[in-house]
């Protein structure tokens, strides 16, 4: 599903509206762009070190190795990167399909932005 159509039919819904309290902080939006930076800096580095300890052949030497990974960024790890919705920059309630939060599928859901999605109700 290609979102950059629904992206740019949001911004400039007259009816969309974000309230202040479902933003995300703006320290912790930057944080994650700067781990997004320096995980595509150290990319390579990783993967080729991540090369070199599988084909290691003992222990010590594996050991060696973890080292120089060690010795990399923490933030430069894939895994502390967090999925953040990209209109509020919400990082819990996050749905990969729509790369949304789920205050933000709730309200588009309500103004049919989203197509298909229904309300259920039983």
């Amino acid at each position: 599903m290609n979102c950059n159509n629904y992206k740019n039919r949001l911004l400039y819904h007259k009816k969309y509206i974000i309230r202040k309290e479902k933003m995300a902080k703006q320290s912790m939006i930057q944080r994650d762009i700067k781990r997004k930076k320096l995980i595509n800096k150290n990319i390579n580095k990783r993967t080729n070190i991540k090369i070199k300890i599988k084909k290691a052949k003992n222990f010590d030497e594996q050991l060696e190795i973890q080292q120089a990974l060690q010795k990399l960024p923490r933030n430069s790890a894939p895994t502390r990167l967090r999925n953040r919705c990209w209109l509020t920059g919400r990082s819990r309630g996050y749905y990969r399909i729509f790369g949304l939060s789920r205050h933000v599928i709730r309200e588009m859901g309500h103004e049919c932005l989203i197509p298909g999605l229904r309300k259920s109700s039983w």
